[in-house]
C-alpha cells in the first residue's frame, strides 16, 4: 500500500478531474441499479395484471430509457474525464523521472544503459495510466455496486443474501495468493523489457558497425532472444491469471446455484414471490461481479507496484553532485582558477589523481597533456563538478566552487570534448544550444571563428540544415567545429578543449587554432590535446604522469628541463 500511496501522489494535480470521474460512476452505478428494480416491478405487475397494468409497463419502459441514457452520458464522462487525468499525470510523471535523471552524477551512468533509463522514463511510468483510468475506477465502481446490491438484495431476501455471501472469503483468499504468486514474475518482467529496449537502443546506435561487420544475423537473434526471454516471463505470470480468473468464476457459480436451489424451493413452498427470485437473480449477477472485477484489478495493481518500485528505486537516489545548504549565485567570473591539493578517485583505494595545485589566471591558456589515462579528462571534469575531489578544493575567483550553486559555476564554463555530441536539429539550433539569447549575426560569427561557416553556407539549406541524430550526416571535423561554435557562442569566461580538434586536418586545426588564440586573453582557456602545436601556445603546461602533476612551465621551458615533455614533444615532432 505504500508504493501505491506514493504513486496515487502524483495524481494530487488532477484531484478535481478525478473528482468528476467518481461521481460519473456515482451516476453509472445507481443507473445500473435501477433497471433490476423496476424489472422486478414489471414482473410483479404480469403476475396479477391490474386495470391500468399497460400504464404502469410503459411508464417503467421510459424510466428505464432514461437510466440507460443518463448512463451512457455518465460512462462518457467517466471514460473521457479519467483518460485526461490518467495521461496528464503518465506525462508529469515522466518528466518528473527524467528532470530527476538530470540531476543525477556522471557517476550514476558509468553501469547504465541507456534503453534501461528510457525504459524507466516511458514503459514503467505507462502503468500509471491503467491504475488512474481504469483499476481505481473500477475497484470505487464495483465497491459501490456491491454495497448497493447488497442492500436491495438483503431488502427482498435476507437469508438468500447470507447465503450469496459464502464464497467471498475464499475468493479474497484466492486474491492474496494470486498476488504473491504473480507479483516476482510481473517485476522480471518490467527488468527483461528494459533489457530488450537496452539492446534495441545500442544495436540502432551502432547500426553502422553492425552492417560493415556483417554482424546482422548476431543481433537479430540477440533481439528475438530478449524478446523472447520478457515473452516467457510474462507468460509465467499470465498462467497463474489464466488459472485464476476462472477459479473466481467458478466459485462465484457455485453461490449463484445456491441462489437457485434454496430460492426455486422457496417459491415453491411459497415463502417467496416470483417477482423477488426474478429481482434477486438479476441483482445476484451484479453481486458477483464486482468480485471478479476486484479479482482482475488485483493483477493489474501487482503490475503497476512493479513499475512504480522499480520508478522509485531512481526517484530515490540521491544526486551525488548538488547545491549546498546556502549556496550562493557566483555571477559572471573572472576565470581565475585554482586547484588546491586536490585528490580524486572513483573507487576506493585507486587514485586517479594525486595532489594537484596548479593556478590558472583570468585570460591564460593552460594546457595538459600526458599519457592516455592520467586523468587529464577527470581533472576539468572536477572543475565543472561533474564529480567532487575525494581531498581538497578547487577554486574560481577565489570561491570554492562547491558554495557556488551549481547552474551558475556551469553558466561560467564552455566545453568542447573529444566526443562531439549534436542534437537531431538544425546547424543554427546546435550553435545556439547554451546561449538564450542567440542572434542570426552571433551564430555565424561564432562559426566563422570555429572555421565552419564557409562549409555551412555551401549547403542548400544554410544554417536551417538537419544534421540528423548526433549529427550522422557530418563528418567528425565538421561536427567538432560545430561544437567548438557553439562554445564561442555561449560566451563564457572559462573555455574548456578536451582533444577539440583531434577529428580536423592540420590545415584546418590551425586556423582553429589561430581563432583560439584571438580568444586567448577575454578568456581562461583550458586545453586537453595530444598534437604538440596545441600545446606549444600555451601560457602554461601541466604535465601529468601516474596521476600526478610532475612537470610544469611553457613550451620553451619544458623542452629545456630535458624531462618527460621533452621527451613527448621529440616523439610528437617525428610523427
Amino acid at each position: 500500500m505504500k508504493d501505491l500511496i506514493r504513486l496515487l501522489s502524483y495524481t494530487r494535480k488532477y484531484w478535481w478531474l478525478l473528482f468528476l470521474t467518481m461521481l460519473s460512476l456515482v451516476g453509472i452505478t445507481a443507473m445500473n441499479l435501477i433497471a433490476p428494480w423496476y424489472i422486478r416491478d414489471m414482473t410483479s405487475i404480469l403476475m396479477a395484471p391490474g386495470p391500468d397494468a399497460r400504464d404502469q409497463i410503459i411508464r417503467i419502459a421510459f424510466i428505464l430509457l432514461g437510466s440507460y441514457l443518463f448512463r451512457l452520458l455518465f460512462r462518457f464522462a467517466y471514460s473521457y474525464l479519467s483518460h485526461i487525468a490518467s495521461w496528464n499525470v503518465v506525462a508529469g510523471l515522466r518528466g518528473t523521472v527524467y528532470a530527476h535523471l538530470q540531476k543525477l552524477s556522471l557517476s550514476y551512468y558509468h553501469d547504465k544503459q541507456t534503453g534501461h533509463l528510457m525504459s524507466r522514463v516511458i514503459n514503467d511510468t505507462a502503468v500509471l495510466e491503467q491504475m488512474v483510468a481504469h483499476s481505481i475506477p473500477d475497484i470505487v465502481t464495483n465497491v459501490l455496486i456491491f454495497a448497493g446490491v447488497m442492500t436491495l438484495l438483503m431488502f427482498i431476501n435476507v437469508r438468500l443474501t447470507l447465503l450469496t455471501m459464502i464464497p467471498i472469503p475464499l475468493i479474497f483468499i484466492m486474491m492474496k495468493i494470486f498476488s504473491q504468486k504473480v507479483r516476482p514474475f510481473f517485476s522480471k518482467a518490467q527488468e527483461k523489457l528494459a533489457d530488450l529496449n537496452a539492446t534495441l537502443q545500442d544495436n540502432l546506435s551502432g547500426i553502422r558497425e553492425i552492417q560493415v561487420f556483417n554482424q546482422q544475423a548476431r543481433e537479430e537473434e540477440k533481439v528475438y532472444s530478449q524478446a523472447l526471454l520478457h515473452v516467457r516471463t510474462i507468460l509465467k505470470a499470465l498462467f497463474f491469471s489464466a488459472f485464476f480468473h476462472p477459479s473466481v468464476e467458478f466459485v462465484t457459480a457455485i453461490g449463484t446455484v445456491m441462489v437457485v436451489a434454496v430460492g426455486g424451493i422457496m417459491v415453491l413452498d411459497q415463502a417467496m414471490s416470483v417477482a423477488d427470485i426474478v429481482g434477486f437473480l438479476m441483482y445476484l449477477s451484479m453481486f458477483y461481479a464486482p468480485v471478479s472485477v476486484l479479482a482482475r484489478v488485483t493483477e493489474e495493481y501487482e503490475q503497476a507496484v512493479a513499475g512504480a518500485r522499480r520508478l522509485f528505486e531512481v526517484l530515490d537516489i540521491e544526486p551525488d553532485i548538488k547545491d549546498i545548504p546556502g549556496a550562493v549565485d557566483m555571477g559572471r567570473a573572472k576565470g581565475h582558477v585554482r586547484f588546491e591539493n586536490v585528490w580524486f578517485e572513483y573507487d576506493s583505494d585507486t587514485p586517479v589523481l594525486e595532489d594537484i595545485t596548479f593556478e590558472a589566471k583570468p585570460g591564460e591558456m593552460v594546457a595538459f597533456v600526458g599519457p592516455t589515462g592520467v586523468g587529464k579528462t577527470t581533472l576539468i571534469s572536477l572543475l565543472a563538478r561533474f564529480y567532487d575531489p575525494t581531498a581538497g578544493k578547487i577554486t574560481v575567483d577565489g570561491m570554492d566552487i562547491r558554495q557556488a550553486k551549481l547552474a551558475s559555476l556551469r553558466e561560467n564554463i564552455s566545453m568542447v570534448l573529444q566526443d562531439v555530441f549534436l542534437f537531431n536539429g538544425t546547424i543554427g539550433e546546435n550553435i545556439a544550444y547554451g546561449c538564450h539569447d542567440a542572434t542570426a549575426a552571433g551564430i555565424e560569427n561564432a562559426a566563422k571563428i570555429a572555421c565552419i561557416h564557409d562549409f555551412i553556407v555551401t549547403l542548400p539549406d544554410g544554417y536551417d540544415t538537419y544534421i540528423g541524430e548526433r549529427g550522422v550526416r557530418l563528418s567528425g571535423g565538421q561536427k567538432q567545429r560545430i561544437a567548438i561554435a557553439r562554445a564561442v557562442l555561449r560566451d563564457s569566461p572559462i573555455l574548456i578543449l578536451d582533444e577539440a580538434t583531434a577529428a580536423v586536418d592540420v590545415e584546418t586545426e590551425s586556423r582553429i587554432q589561430s581563432a583560439i588564440e584571438n580568444l586567448v586573453g577575454s578568456r581562461t582557456v583550458f586545453v586537453i590535446a595530444h598534437r604538440l602545436s596545441t600545446v606549444r601556445r600555451a601560457n602554461q603546461i601541466m604535465v601529468l604522469s601516474d596521476c600526478k602533476l610532475i612537470e610544469r612551465g611553457t613550451h620553451e621551458e619544458l623542452v629545456a628541463a630535458n624531462g618527460f615533455y621533452a621527451r613527448y614533444a621529440a616523439e610528437n615532432l617525428k610523427k
